[in-house]
């Protein structure tokens, strides 16, 4: 070759962050990966409410959920420790301190619902 030097291959996964940052996205996208490990979470820790619960927010040191009947709710609280520790250690998770849970109104859209 010419003598062109090639800057080494960089994943967009690792470019998103810097990109985020720049444009003043940050707390979305840690919103959006912080949803996606939720639901992997609830998957693995508590299959009965998988599907039947989404985060909504992050606010202080509580992550903010939506479940889609009480006994969903009551089923995550029961598992909040386990599913606040995993939310922790999983990548692209957030740590946080409280699960805050609201049962929404059938047919509600995932991403509104009551201030929890």
């Amino acid at each position: 070759m010419s003598g062109v030097r090639r800057r080494p291959m960089r994943r967009l996964g690792d470019l998103l962050p810097e990109a985020a940052a720049a444009l003043g996205f940050e707390e979305e996208l840690r919103l959006a990966r912080a949803m996606a490990v939720w639901d992997r979470v609830v998957a693995e820790h508590v299959p009965r409410a998988a599907g039947a619960s989404h985060l909504i927010g992050l606010r202080g040191d509580a992550l903010l959920v939506t479940a889609g009947s009480s006994a969903v709710a009551t089923e995550l609280q029961l598992h909040a420790a386990v599913l606040l520790a995993a939310v922790a250690a999983a990548p692209g998770g957030v740590r946080a301190r409280e699960l805050r849970v609201a049962v929404r109104a059938a047919g509600g859209d995932r991403r509104s619902g009551p201030a929890v």
